[in-house]
């Protein structure tokens, strides 16, 4: 189904018959058909939206580079339009970052009844002496190589240069898209944490090398009211690399038993 919110077209689907309602937020380049497994999870007690974020799937681009915040506004636009009031957010990695941002927001036109998040990002990494003079010496380069007569003369080279920088998600990215995830991935969350007044699941594979374990530890000590489960073996995608314990996990944390 797709539904028009600001003048951008954008894909759902809502899944289950249960009562209540939970809303799954999407990482960073994925679609919403990848969170099926989550949805099944919970079916026999939620009615589950998936969708996918403006610029994700099959989603219109936003007409600029949006910050976190932006998306965020985004979202609470579309859970008034279909009228849910009251739900479970379960977020992953980027979908994350934007509910620890709805954690702090007041007045919100719907309530959050609890939280899961998994392998969520929000906190910004430390770089070492060493990333940040490698960062430095790039922007440094690209302001060189972006001068008119200069990429005049070398475009092609300089257009492969740019095709190879960066992680994959941002070389994948369209150019405005890019600017969204350079927002993001720039901007630290760790002061929110403490505010999170929601009851938190945070679900982490200790293999995770994008958002690795420790991030979960810190959003666990800070968030007041958090608990850490964790999937060995699993990396970024915990939930689909390893489904049962998953399940397990989502199933006691809400009282589902079929």
């Amino acid at each position: 189904m797709d539904i028009t919110i600001d003048g951008l077209k954008i894909a759902y689907k809502f899944t289950g018959e249960g009562d209540e309602t939970a809303v799954i937020l999407q990482g960073w380049g994925t679609t919403y058909p990848l969170y099926d497994v989550v949805a099944k999870a919970i079916q026999p007690k939620y009615r589950v939206l998936q969708f996918d974020l403006p610029g994700f799937g099959s989603s219109q681009e936003p007409p600029e580079s949006w910050t976190v915040d932006q998306f965020t506004d985004f979202f609470i636009k579309l859970m008034e339009a279909l009228e849910i009031k009251k739900a479970i957010l379960i977020g992953h990695s980027y979908g994350g970052r934007m509910i620890i941002k709805l954690t702090s927001r007041k007045n919100l036109p719907f309530e959050i009844d609890r939280i899961i998040l998994i392998d969520s990002a929000g906190v910004m990494p430390k770089r070492s002496l060493a990333q940040k003079i490698k960062i430095r010496r790039y922007k440094i380069l690209k302001a060189i190589l972006n001068f008119k007569p200069i990429y005049a003369f070398f475009k092609e080279m300089i257009d492969l240069w740019k095709s190879t920088q960066g992680s994959e998600d941002y070389r994948n990215a369209s150019p405005v898209m890019k600017g969204c995830l350079v927002k993001a991935v720039n901007e630290d969350l760790t002061h929110l944490f403490a505010g999170n007044k929601y009851d938190t699941l945070l679900i982490w594979g200790d293999k995770d090398d994008a958002t690795p374990l420790s991030d979960a530890k810190t959003m666990e000590k800070l968030m007041p009211s958090s608990g850490l489960a964790v999937i060995p073996g699993t990396g970024h995608f915990s939930f689909a690399e390893n489904v049962s314990m998953f399940t397990g996990i989502v199933r006691a944390y809400l009282d589902i038993t079929e």
